[in-house]
């Protein structure tokens, strides 16, 4: 019965979504409420040396996950786990790093990777063997429907801690962030406070990130490799792939949910992507192993930092080389949506390819709004271009639920004041299931 009602209500849905007027561009009259200061986020005084903190998880294949954590003094890299709270019958012992940056050293950085784990399913955890703190997290369901929230630019502003809230009262499976992550800008220590920020929501579901210009990080001379910060503290599973050889650089890779139903793409702005580059090579031979005709994946979706489309005055034509190199390829896999930072506001693109619309084309959603000490990016091309659907400058969060294997629901979440408000929502067809995409062009590899 309750199938029955879910189903009949997606049915509704979906006639009202067909509905709207989707031809109808439109530039939200919205206007922002004033910005907000960077919040301070002391260290906890009373913690001792060995006390796990900035703890956050992600996905490593269908039933794995890597738990990375810090520690002022040396402790061991372990994570103790099960699914009742104060019980442990299970344990995984990692690695420790630290790294240096000009006159900055960090803590004891530790990751371990526990499992395999049951889908949809709570695990109650501890790292080091801390007696003092007990954490949790709920793994995602091996299958349909799946929730994602996807936020880019996040920061540590006031809004920011309002855009967590939001998304701390919603229920999902996984985080998305396309890039710029802490602002920490060369001051490390703001790593450290981004780190306790996020810990709550990110020690409880699985973040999974790539990374923004502001996590570059490099001083000529000075500190001369990039990333140094990022690839240390927020490892990706860069080294694992269930199908096409993993990509071998922390700064792209993939990854499947939902037992395969669903594809995720991260890549990599600020590393190379040209021709010959070992990123677009990965990327050809990653896409290369989809079959969308079969409907394995029902979903390709994937995440840059740089938007390839953009209307907003701020940033303009800073991804048109990546997406002179990439588009094509994901183009010719038929990749269902297309998710950027970078311009700190929000909006959304019809189906396009070569900037011109198109049936059997991603959808491209820019979604920089998350918080960051920058502001706003409020200002816009006018006219609006007919390719543009929907754009507004605010701060907020997005969430794509994939409903099944043909429709996905996307919701931006604007953040009025301190209360998520729905401001733009549209269901999104899966190219796999569209045969007049699968038969009408090949794939362009």
């Amino acid at each position: 019965m309750a199938r029955s009602r879910s189903m009949a209500a997606l049915a509704l849905l979906v006639l009202a979504s067909s509905a709207l007027p989707a031809s109808v561009a439109v530039t939200s009259p919205y206007v922002r409420p004033p910005p907000r200061a960077t919040l301070s986020l002391p260290r906890d005084d009373d913690a001792d040396g060995q006390t796990p903190q900035q703890v956050h998880i992600s996905m490593v294949g269908p039933d794995k996950v890597r738990v990375s954590w810090i520690t002022d003094d040396d402790a061991p890299a372990t994570v103790d786990y099960g699914t009742s709270s104060g019980q442990y019958p299970f344990s995984a012992t990692g690695n420790t790093t630290t790294y240096s940056y000009v006159l900055y050293h960090s803590g004891n950085i530790h990751d371990a990777v526990i499992g395999p784990l049951q889908p949809s399913t709570t695990y109650y955890y501890r790292c080091s063997a801390s007696p003092s703190r007990e954490l949790s997290f709920r793994t995602p369901p091996a299958t349909l429907p799946f929730k994602f929230v996807i936020i880019g630019d996040l920061g540590q502003t006031g809004w920011t801690a309002s855009t967590l809230k939001h998304i701390a009262a919603a229920d999902y499976d996984m985080l998305l962030l396309p890039g710029d992550l802490s602002y920490a800008d060369f001051v490390q220590s703001r790593w450290d406070s981004y780190g306790r920020l996020v810990e709550p929501l990110a020690s409880a579901r699985p973040w999974m990130v790539t990374q923004g210009n502001h996590e570059v990080e490099k001083l000529p001379l000075i500190e001369p490799k990039p990333f140094k910060a990022y690839n240390a503290r927020w490892r990706m599973p860069y080294d694992y792939a269930a199908a096409a050889p993993p990509s071998g650089d922390n700064l792209y890779y993939s990854f499947d949910v939902a037992g395969g139903a669903v594809h995720v793409l991260m890549l990599g702005s600020y590393t190379d992507y040209g021709a010959g580059s070992a990123q677009l090579r990965w990327l050809r031979a990653d896409l290369a192993a989809l079959d969308r005709r079969s409907g394995r994946p029902a979903f390709v979706l994937a995440l840059v930092h740089a938007p390839w489309y953009n209307s907003n005055e701020a940033h303009q034509g800073e991804g048109d080389a990546m997406r002179d190199a990439m588009e094509a390829l994901l183009y010719g896999a038929r990749v269902d949506a297309v998710f950027a930072g970078h311009v700190h506001a929000y909006e959304r693109f019809k189906r396009v390819y070569a900037g011109k619309e198109d049936p059997c084309s991603p959808v491209y959603v820019t979604i920089g709004d998350g918080g960051n000490r920058e502001g706003l990016a409020d200002k816009y091309i006018d006219p609006q271009p007919t390719i543009s659907a929907f754009r507004e400058a605010s701060f907020g969060h997005g969430r794509l639920e994939v409903v099944n294997a043909t429709h996905a629901l996307w919701t931006w979440h604007r953040n009025d004041d301190d209360e998520p408000v729905v401001a733009d929502q549209v269901w999104i067809n899966s190219l796999a299931a569209n045969p007049a995409c699968n038969r009408s062009k090949k794939k362009k590899m």
